[in-house]
């Protein structure tokens, strides 16, 4: 029996369908007993699904059966300012866990984030050294962080785990997540719908507008180092998960136009105020510990990427 907490949401339902294409539905998946029906999971397979809030009670009471545990659910949005919903949902929770998935030796991989690097200051380097010095810039990434850095005390650990810093994920099945859904699908919903995109002009004097860059990974590449570390024991550790590239926001947009066969009309307009101060200008991530352990599997180009989402799931609203 496989675990996917965060079963309903974008990359918790991309990874169940991918699981499926590999052979498996023999997956408990997780998440708001109300999600149940959620569109992301209409095609998947699963043995059966458990409601977040029953999920620790039931694990205690069924670990043995369990074999892998993917703790991808977690509460991501960079603009909630409620310090406690992400201390209930991203920390406690995923301690919980932990303790049990160390008990019973599940294997455990977890959902980080990118987050956790702040304004860049210090780099992106996964090094275990540099993480108790990262400043995130909101509460999410400083949920984020407070389990990273619990995680690396812990002498109670399952023989196998890993934890990844996702960068910014794109892909099918983020259909529901409004306005921290990815720049592409507000770009193609734009474009769609008044043929121009509007992107935030730079708070920062020594960036253009548009040239603010960002670390962009695909669902389908975050899912093949997941399943990576599924089917290979690897060394324990956390781990940067992005494509090891960044591109600007205007990169972004004109592949969106180009995938759609159209000119490219670019509009700038203000930072909204509640992000002026937490806004990450530039991100990119140190791929090197992963290439160290031999996953050497090339990601992606940021343009293909766009043209297959753009063509082959956004224009249809299509799932994974």
């Amino acid at each position: 029996m496989i675990v996917v907490t965060g079963a309903a949401g974008f990359i918790g339902s991309c990874l169940i369908s991918y699981l499926n294409r590999k052979g498996f539905d023999n997956l408990i998946a997780v998440d708001a007993i109300h999600k149940q029906e959620h569109p992301n999971l209409l095609n998947t397979k699963i043995h059966s699904y458990l409601d977040r809030n029953q999920f620790i009670p039931w694990l205690e009471n069924n670990a043995n059966s369990i074999d892998f545990i993917f703790h991808i659910g977690a509460r991501t949005d960079t603009t909630e300012m409620n310090v406690q919903i992400f201390e209930e949902l991203n920390v406690l929770y995923s301690k919980s866990l932990w303790k049990i998935a160390a008990q019973h030796d599940i294997p455990f991989l977890y959902a980080s984030s990118a987050a956790t690097y702040g304004n860049g200051a210090l780099g992106y380097s996964d090094d275990h050294q540099l993480i108790s010095k990262l400043k995130p810039l909101n509460p999410y990434g400083l949920s984020k962080q407070y389990f990273d850095e619990w995680v690396l005390f812990q002498k109670q650990i399952p023989t196998r785990w890993a934890g990844f810093k996702f960068f910014n994920v794109f892909g099918p099945n983020e259909y529901h997540k409004g306005r921290m859904a990815s720049v592409i699908f507000h770009a193609f919903h734009q474009i769609q719908n008044t043929g121009n995109v509007r992107l935030f002009k730079s708070n920062d004097p020594a960036i253009k507008d548009g040239e603010q860059k960002r670390d962009f990974i695909f669902i389908r590449d975050l899912l093949d180092v997941l399943f990576f570390f599924f089917e290979n024991p690897r060394s324990n550790g956390i781990y940067n998960l992005g494509s090891g590239q960044a591109n600007t926001f205007v990169d972004l947009v004109n592949y969106t136009f180009e995938a759609l066969e159209k000119n490219a009309s670019i509009e700038f307009i203000p930072m909204p105020v509640d992000l002026v101060k937490t806004y990450q200008n530039y991100t990119c991530a140190d791929m090197s510990k992963l290439h160290s352990i031999s996953y050497n599997t090339p990601m992606l180009p940021f343009k293909d990427a766009i043209q297959d989402y753009v063509c082959n799931y956004l224009v249809e609203g299509d799932y994974y």
